[in-house]
């Protein structure tokens, strides 16, 4: 019988002695108190080349996440929902391309990058943002550094953040360890975050599920904001 604690996507490539080393760790996963909506990078360059495999859209467009970012957009759609039925607030974040602030001097990882297509950083126009949400630019690859996200989330009370987005190894890594450091309680939605490599996605949301977030089912993080709606 699986562990719930372990009832993830990993399941395929974590062997049971792994599993073991990392026991101590478990505990009840929840959706914390007052907590905020996090989307790292939901961006049109995330998409291109719709949803073939990445191999194939990686050679033309290097990027992109390809299948597996078309493959999280009906989960992230409903979670969207459910947040915004539920009332609580929601942050983007995305590239930055004011020219101002130098936006090819500093870069989020070392990865090599094509020149950017005008619209390469607007938000999928499936998760468009609505009056009243927040979007950030950033630099870096956490949604917290150099940004004016803490300042947002002290005004508005939040304790918690639910984080989805991309990548699971990159840009949502940084931000939700960053957001734990900062004393926040992080929960992850497993099937609205995806990465360019199957292996990366699952790898770092087992660690990150063991020692910064809660990683949860769409399912139930959709049923836990209905009872913060139920309880408003």
């Amino acid at each position: 019988m699986i562990d719930p604690f372990e009832d993830h996507c990993w399941q395929d490539i974590i062997p049971a002695d792994v599993l073991q080393l990392y026991a101590h760790y478990k505990r009840p996963t929840f959706v914390g108190p007052r907590p905020a909506l996090l989307a790292i990078d939901l961006y049109m360059m995330a998409y291109r080349g719709g949803a073939n495999p990445v191999n194939e859209v990686a050679q033309t467009y290097p990027s992109s996440c390809g299948i597996n970012a078309w493959r999280a957009i009906e989960p992230t759609k409903r979670l969207f929902a459910a947040a915004r039925a539920a009332g609580i607030p929601i942050f983007y974040t995305t590239g930055e391309t004011r020219p101002a602030s130098r936006p090819g001097a500093i870069k989020a990882t070392h990865r090599k990058t094509a020149p950017p297509l005008p619209d390469d950083f607007d938000i999928f126009p499936e998760f468009a943002p609505q009056p009243g949400d927040v979007v950030l630019t950033k630099q870096r690859a956490s949604g917290f550094y150099g940004t004016p996200l803490s300042a947002h989330l002290t005004q508005l009370g939040v304790q918690s953040l639910i984080v989805i987005g991309e990548s699971t190894s990159g840009c949502v890594r940084a931000s939700t360890v960053d957001g734990y450091s900062a004393g926040y309680h992080m929960t992850m939605v497993e099937e609205c975050c995806y990465d360019r490599s199957d292996i990366s996605h699952k790898v770092n949301l087992f660690d990150l599920h063991h020692k910064y977030a809660d990683v949860m089912k769409v399912d139930e993080v959709i049923n836990s904001l209905a009872s913060i709606k139920a309880a408003s």
